[in-house]
């Protein structure tokens, strides 16, 4: 790519010190591959390894460190002080996208729809939880990403036990509704919706956990997704406008469940998806012709035209 140069040198930000460590060192691998690749000086920066302070000597950083310290406005702060444009979202929109019950209630505000929850601890009288949103339900960690640490609960005898599992993880805790249904997800990508893509899990898996996101080989991806036209354009609309009032911007996924009834449920946003060999957005983006080099590129040069900070 003879205009490569335009980006100067490129820190990939990669690893990190979230539990999703492993992931982001695989994401991040495949982005900085891709980016040489296509001709571009970058470089690995593991901020678990070395200081932010020599991304000073960056012209601009390309974010792929998933979970805290990475996805929650942390590093995009330090970021902005160095006055050092990135991809992706911004300080406000990184820090809401990552704790699900802020997302929801900027949702709720909002008038989207997303499940009812409660926040728990492990004092929560199980039986009120289960008067208020009916079993099954899920109990999440509010601030973890890639499944890490949740449950789904199918008797109220195994309520503690969830909330235990998810308080290893973070001191805040939630429960929500179980959505019985279609899982999807929709990759947001320069403001445009990518096709919807179906999640189905084999039948051994409760839901779309951590082991079905990178460990396995027999989840299917469907693209097309198998909704009709009118509903996988509600879909993305539905998508595109809950990564809008999040502050979310640049590239990122929402995940949804269409219930029995044919209603869409929002389930949360990931403001730095996963860009492994099993990863959806570059499944989404093959899906309208683009490599994963030309995916890569372009979520750069979002920080040249004023959509990334």
């Amino acid at each position: 790519m003879s205009n490569a140069s335009k980006f100067g040198k490129v820190a990939v930000l990669l690893g990190g010190k979230s539990a999703e460590r492993e992931v982001s060192l695989d994401s991040g691998t495949a982005v900085l591959e891709a980016l040489v690749r296509s001709g571009i000086n970058a470089e690995a920066f593991d901020p678990q390894e070395r200081s932010v302070t020599e991304l000073i000597n960056y012209d601009r950083a390309f974010v792929v460190l998933h979970g805290r310290g990475g996805e929650d406005g942390q590093i995009q702060g330090a970021l902005e002080w160095l006055n050092i444009p990135y991809t992706g979202t911004g300080v406000q929109g990184s820090a809401i996208g990552m704790d699900k019950v802020k997302t929801k209630q900027v949702w709720q505000g909002s008038e989207l729809p997303t499940a009812p929850y409660r926040i728990v601890t492990k004092n929560s009288n199980a039986q009120e939880i289960v008067s208020a949103l009916d079993l099954p339900l899920i109990i999440k960690p509010v601030h973890e990403g890639s499944s890490i640490g949740m449950s789904k609960v199918e008797k109220v005898e195994d309520f503690a036990d969830a909330i235990a599992k998810a308080t290893e993880h973070d001191a805040v805790v939630m429960a929500e509704k179980w959505i019985t249904g279609r899982e999807f997800t929709v990759v947001i990508l320069n403001g445009q919706a990518l096709p919807v893509i179906r999640l189905q899990p084999p039948e051994d898996v409760a839901f779309y956990d951590y082991e079905a996101k990178y460990q396995r080989n027999d989840v299917e991806y469907g693209i097309p997704c198998g909704l009709s036209e009118s509903e996988e354009k509600e879909l993305q609309a539905l998508a595109l406008r809950a990564f809008q009032v999040v502050g979310a911007s640049g590239w990122g996924r929402i995940d949804a469940m269409q219930d029995e009834q044919g209603k869409f449920w929002l389930l949360e946003v990931n403001t730095v998806p996963g860009m492994t060999s099993h990863s959806l957005v570059p499944k989404a983006a093959a899906a309208i012709g683009y490599s994963f080099d030309t995916l890569c590129v372009a979520i750069l040069e979002q920080t040249l035209n004023g959509t990334a900070h």
